[in-house]
């Protein structure tokens, strides 16, 4: 019987050393297991686990006689070895790749593997995933003008009307040409610290089967980031203004395809060129009704824009929040964001805090942000303004 379990045992070392290989393999090229590759590795799993019931019977019948006993004994330290004659460590590793391979959850610690190695497959055990709320959000800020500086911001602005235009006129020789001014104004960025701050519990975070740190390091990011486009919008209540100073409105009792051909007119063509539609999902909607004069839709689908969605052969973007349609709301945004001026004193960061709250058994997330958003150039942007 000796010799079956000796054979056994190194067919079951060859087997895992193949499995190895395998990941290995994956991890070195940086891709996932071939759909060829995960047929493979599930048949070593069935195999070892058929070899190691093997070496059990055979254990077990060894143990009916002496002579069978001392064999045992050397099959028994062979299969906990895995290897033969290895280091501690190393048998520790196998057996820690033998049970990853057949779905047994390991952690990073005493020489084990970690579960979610790139090219790896992840066991079902940890397979979950968070079902989450989403919101749309609308590209403004990465479409508007960013500056990234320290203190407060001047931006030169030079106002489009009569009281500043340069005259130009019919001259004749050796007659003095009467002079114009031309008066620079400033558009003053300063800067707004926004903060948020949660805990998780240190029982959660060892009582789950995911990252919930990461995951609230994500989210926490994300609502930063519906936060700031709220402001740049115009709707965040506070002392940036964003959109919401914007001056070149549109003011109607009902939204129709009249006003909106209108309101496009609006902005000068030269920046018709990058100009978007930002609304909210149900205005959106409502909007998919509308036609023009011979009948045909104003909102068309295109596969080609970022939604899906062109209304007047600009892409729609749509954000929840953007107000819906109702008395003395700015429901409409239309033209190129990059009229909007956004400062940042200090960069959107999160960041995890694992010492401030271990008296609670809970881990902090903080989040900061400093910024300010005004409109600089009224050209470039309309609003569509319900009566």
């Amino acid at each position: 019987m000796f010799k079956n379990v000796k054979a056994k045992t190194e067919q079951m070392n060859d087997l895992i050393t193949r499995a190895e290989s395998i990941v290995n393999t994956a991890e070195a090229e940086k891709r996932e297991l071939t759909p060829d590759e995960a047929q493979e590795l599930a048949e070593i799993r069935d195999d070892v686990k058929a070899i190691k019931e093997f070496l059990g019977v055979a254990k077990d019948l060894d143990e009916a006689s002496a002579e069978a006993r001392q064999e045992s004994a050397c099959g028994a330290n062979d299969e906990r070895s895995i290897a033969g004659n290895v280091s501690d460590s190393e048998a520790l590793e196998i057996r820690a790749f033998e049970n990853y391979i057949r779905g047994v959850v390991t952690h990073e610690r005493d020489g084990e593997l970690k579960p979610a190695n790139n090219g790896a497959i992840i066991p079902k055990t940890i397979a979950k995933k968070i079902i989450e709320l989403v919101y749309d959000i609308c590209p403004i800020l990465e479409r508007s003008e960013k500056y990234n500086v320290k203190g407060k911001l001047d931006i030169p602005y030079y106002p489009a009307d009569s009281s500043t235009q340069i005259n130009v006129a019919f001259a004749t020789e050796f007659s003095a040409l009467a002079s114009s001014t031309g008066n620079f104004t400033t558009i003053e960025l300063s800067g707004y610290l926004a903060g948020a701050l949660t805990k998780i519990s240190e029982s959660l975070i060892n009582n789950v089967d995911f990252d919930i740190v990461g995951f609230v390091v994500k989210r926490m990011a994300y609502d930063i980031a519906r936060f700031i486009e709220k402001n740049l919008l115009g709707f965040g209540g506070g002392s940036i203004t964003g959109l919401g100073d914007a001056t070149n409105i549109k003011t109607v009792d009902a939204i129709t395809a009249d006003s909106l051909i209108e309101m496009q007119g609006m902005v000068k063509d030269v920046y018709q060129a990058n100009a978007i539609w930002v609304m909210s999902p149900a205005t959106r909607d409502a909007l998919r009704l509308l036609k023009n004069d011979i009948g045909m839709y104003l909102l068309n689908d295109d596969i080609s824009a970022p939604f899906g969605k062109t209304l007047l052969g600009k892409p729609v973007y749509v954000s929840d929040n953007m107000p819906d349609v109702a008395s003395n709301a700015k429901a409409i945004y239309y033209g190129d964001m990059s009229g909007l001026a956004t400062k940042f004193s200090e960069e959107m960061n999160v960041k995890v805090l694992r010492e401030r709250f271990a008296d609670e058994h809970c881990v902090g997330v903080i989040g900061w942000v400093e910024f300010d958003a005004k409109t600089t150039d009224n050209q470039k942007i309309a609003v569509l303004k319900i009566s």
